[in-house]
């Protein structure tokens, strides 16, 4: 259940066998609470007060992420053990994971991609394919025993059998080679599939090799003898995957077709079909116990099936992820991992997944795709989003809930933006039209058409007349009664990434592509100024309430502001480490805000350009943030496709007042809510609303003393809340009681 509690007393609350998921417990004083059998995923705790609780059998449906790859990762596999996670990527390096610390273990360089990973079933070697060879290591000598010359540059699948004898692998003839471990010769050349052969895998007992191909079908073999002994056709398109059910019974079959196949090996026969993934299945996998088979797919999800039924049971999806390679099962059967290929750089990370709590997830409103711009409304109740899942959606500011969708754009949306008097809406979309819409309706007003390229911003006046929109080399004006062009602008020798209009309407600034900054008199549509200094491309700019100086955010990671009566720099401002996607004013002018890249807003002080704070929360790039027209919420949203509402409200201390706060404070020496980041973090700058189709739990500022954090599997998440920006007190009180007397 997503509920909106934030700032409420919960001291001494029982709360048993539910959900919560998504619950909004922003500053909630949960002290003394004791929760059982509860779902936690998407919860937000953010400056919470956690003391005294026992929240035992937590369910929290969230990936952990292991990060270190620095390339497409291809393939994941556990040890036998499940202590050990191995791990293969387009990086050239093979690493070797504490499936409990989530530490590297070891990290094995080379040359070339690596394709595939394999433990073999007693854990004592690893098998690898890298470029055309497959090297077997020893694992307790961290010794190559064997390069094995596996004819094929291509990426092909790696297996061992169940007694640890023999090793299967592909040739570029689509041929499949058995080899033996011990002596590293080849047994037999299995052949038979008219194109590439994908994926394999032994029967339990190791007499039967199953194998999937790009021609459509799957062949079972015959270990001992090499010999064909089945086909079994009836996807309609590449075999990626084959696995067996762990009796040997059935075999699962992803394919590009979309669907996956259960087959009975004895008969041959079609057992059953599931549908549900919108793209090709790349991965399956059956869980140790043979109850769930989990599928991973290029429609960014993993999906849980009840194997009796046929029915989904879960689905776990990351919306960063391109497509999902591999998916694997510890052997305990606790906990699924994934990787995949990631659509932004330094994504490309594995997911530990918790399956006991993978109950299906209640869709909530929300964008599908990466959300590029957000706009509040000029009365601040409203807020506007937009996205490249092609739609603009209208939210409540208050409570998160989507108002509208506002369908009408056949390509990627890249600006929103609210007209003065708040009748109107403004959108520009990549399909090279800007929609005019009616706030109170929702319906269309007009479509507005003359660019030749993506629009990728949009500005009204402050009067409300005139819009402006920035395209490839070429600002429009245009009239917002009659609908028709009033002016061009040409001058930039690129793409404009950014318009703005000064609060007195006289100027229009604008940011380009060829990192440059152009200012305009509104009235004759001549140039007045050009403004030189960034590196790389400006991506927006923003004139400040008094109109007095320019802000300009760029690709060279820097923001600038500007003296518009001089046209000179007044000021450089350093902080992010990647491309500063937007900037904003607050409503008095005295900060600026900027989103970037490098997943963080920063808050500056505009009149010493140095940095107020920085906020974290996004998992991915920033790449629009705007205040509220009262000055006091933040709102952004990025790649990962949520939108985040921050709250500011800096002059407020935590202050505990009831008398087990008290209690339980007065074990510090020092004052811990006195002039320090504790009471900063606690109250202001947190993310106070999320709205987003997949939330993650959230705890940044949370204070947690004496108390227990249990999941369903007996692992306290105290570790997780830290990680996630709480502060466990039991820490401060063990620092401060090793202090020194005075």
């Amino acid at each position: 259940m997503k509920v909106d509690l934030r700032e409420q007393s919960f001291i001494n609350i029982r709360i048993r066998n539910t959900s919560l998921y998504g619950a909004n417990l922003v500053r909630c004083d949960l002290s003394g609470s004791e929760v059982d059998n509860v779902i936690i995923s998407g919860m937000n705790l953010n400056g919470a007060k956690l003391y005294n609780c026992k929240w035992r059998n937590l369910g929290l449906h969230e990936g952990i992420e292991l990060n270190g790859h620095e390339g497409k990762i291809n393939q994941v596999c556990f040890s036998s053990n499940g202590r050990s996670l191995a791990s293969c990527s387009d990086d050239t390096t093979i690493r070797l994971w504490d499936v409990k610390t989530g530490k590297i273990r070891a990290v094995l360089k080379g040359e070339s991609e690596v394709k595939s990973v394999c433990f073999s079933p007693n854990d004592t070697i690893l098998a690898t394919q890298r470029g055309k060879f497959v090297y077997l290591r020893n694992l307790k000598t961290e010794k190559y025993i064997w390069k094995l010359d596996g004819h094929s540059s291509k990426k092909f699948s790696v297996c061992f059998s169940s007694d640890s004898t023999t090793l299967a692998f592909g040739n570029d003839d689509n041929s499949i080679c058995l080899w033996d471990v011990k002596t590293a010769q080849q047994k037999a050349k299995l052949d038979g599939h008219k194109d590439q052969v994908n994926q394999f895998c032994f029967s339990p007992d190791g007499t039967i090799l199953a194998s999937g191909s790009d021609d459509k079908s799957i062949c079972l073999w015959n270990v001992k003898t090499g010999q064909q002994k089945a086909k079994l056709d009836g996807h309609s398109s590449k075999v990626y995957s084959v696995c067996y059910s762990p009796d040997g019974t059935t075999l699962a079959s992803g394919s590009a077709d979309e669907s996956i196949c259960l087959w009975d090996v004895k008969t041959g026969q079609q057992k059953a079909k599931l549908d549900g993934h919108s793209n090709a299945v790349n991965s399956i996998c059956y869980s140790p116990d043979g109850t769930t088979l989990a599928s991973g797919s290029w429609d960014h999800s993993i999906r849980l099936w009840d194997v009796k039924t046929g029915k989904k049971k879960a689905k776990f999806y990351d919306q960063l992820i391109n497509l999902v390679i591999s998916i694997c099962f510890s052997p305990n059967g606790t906990t699924l991992v994934s990787c995949g290929d990631s659509h932004f750089k330094n994504r490309n990370s594995i997911r530990l997944w918790d399956v006991k709590t993978g109950e299906q997830k209640a869709k909530l409103d929300g964008h599908s795709g990466g959300i590029l711009s957000v706009c509040f409304s000029p009365d601040g109740t409203t807020l506007a989003s937009c996205s490249d899942d092609q739609s603009v959606r209208l939210w409540d500011a208050q409570t998160g809930q989507q108002k509208a969708k506002l369908d009408g754009h056949t390509n990627d949306v890249y600006s929103v933006c609210f007209s003065p008097d708040g009748t109107k809406l403004a959108s520009s979309s990549r399909d090279e039209s800007i929609s005019l819409w009616n706030f109170e309706t929702g319906q269309p007003i007009a479509a507005l058409f003359g660019h030749w390229k993506r629009i990728p911003s949009i500005c009204f006046s402050p009067d409300g007349t005139t819009l402006a929109s920035g395209s490839y080399k070429e600002i429009f004006l245009w009239d917002v009664k009659t609908l028709k062009t009033k002016a061009k602008l040409g001058g930039h020798l690129n793409g404009i990434l950014s318009v703005c209009f000064s609060p007195d309407g006289t100027s229009l600034a604008s940011g380009s592509l060829n990192k440059s900054i152009c200012l305009w008199n509104v009235k004759t549509g001549q140039q007045k100024a050009r403004l030189d200094g960034h590196i790389d491309q400006v991506n927006q700019v923003c004139f400040s309430p008094d109109g007095t100086t320019l802000a300009s955010g760029s690709n060279d990671k820097s923001l600038r502001l500007w003296d518009v009566k001089t046209r000179q720099q007044k000021a450089k401002l350093d902080g992010h480490s990647d491309t500063v996607n937007s900037i904003c004013y607050s409503p008095d002018g005295t900060t600026l805000s900027s989103g970037s890249a490098d997943n963080s807003i920063r808050l500056w002080d505009v009149k010493t350009g140095q940095q107020k704070a920085k906020l974290d929360g996004h998992s991915g790039a920033v790449a629009s943030v705007c205040f509220s027209p009262d000055g006091i919420k933040l709102a952004s949203c990025g790649e990962d496709s949520s939108i985040r509402l921050w709250d500011f409200k800096t002059g407020q201390q935590f202050l505990p007042s009831d008398n087990s706060s008290k209690e339980i404070l007065s074990q510090f020496k020092f004052p811990i809510f006195s002039n320090n980041n504790l009471s900063k973090s606690a109250s202001s700058n947190i993310t106070i609303l999320r709205i987003s189709q997949h939330l993650n739990l959230e705890a940044q500022g949370a204070l947690i003393l004496k108390g227990e954090f249990i999941n369903f599997q007996g692992v306290d998440l105290k570790s997780l809340l830290k990680l996630k920006g709480s502060y466990i007190l039991e820490s401060q009180i063990e620092i401060e009681q090793k202090q020194p007397q005075n």
